[in-house]
């Protein structure tokens, strides 16, 4: 009667190499980190394409940029005359309570004019003045540099 070692207890098997490795109780950061970097691309390319306001061909300059601290009060005008401030479209005498409204600093606050450059000069004017009038001092006109 030969009997082969382990056959009659159902092969090797069951024999144990030292302790079974324990279950990794961790979170995979791995798909985690894909992900985030993944959006980072997303976000940094759509910023840029998500600038509020009104399409503009705005006149260009020589002019050096402006170094602003932060993000400005911007009035836009459209060709046909039409005073924006971000996609709000204003009448005249809505323009110094909507700035008010929005102006963080008070009438310290810098406002930009964005003037379409096929628009009437005497327009960007007669809406500077209406900003001036109601008291806000920092007034640029904002214009794209010269490619020359």
């Amino acid at each position: 009667m030969a009997m082969v070692h382990g056959a009659a207890s159902g092969g090797g098997r069951r024999r144990r190499r030292g302790r079974r490795a324990a279950p990794i109780n961790e979170i995979n950061m791995t798909p985690f980190i894909d992900v985030m970097l993944v959006l980072l691309i997303i976000f940094m390319v759509a910023a840029p394409l998500m600038t509020v306001g009104v399409p503009l061909d705005l006149p260009q300059t020589k002019a050096a940029q402006l170094n602003v601290d932060q993000k400005p009060v911007t009035l836009s005008i459209r060709q046909d005359g039409q005073v924006h401030l971000g996609e709000e479209q204003l009448s005249d005498d809505q323009i110094v309570p909507s700035l008010n409204r929005v102006a963080k600093n008070g009438q310290e606050e810098r406002v930009l004019v964005r003037g379409d450059k096929r628009v009437d000069y005497g327009r960007v004017a007669q809406v500077m003045a209406i900003v001036t009038q109601g008291g806000f001092r920092r007034v640029a006109l904002v214009t794209e540099p010269d490619p020359r």
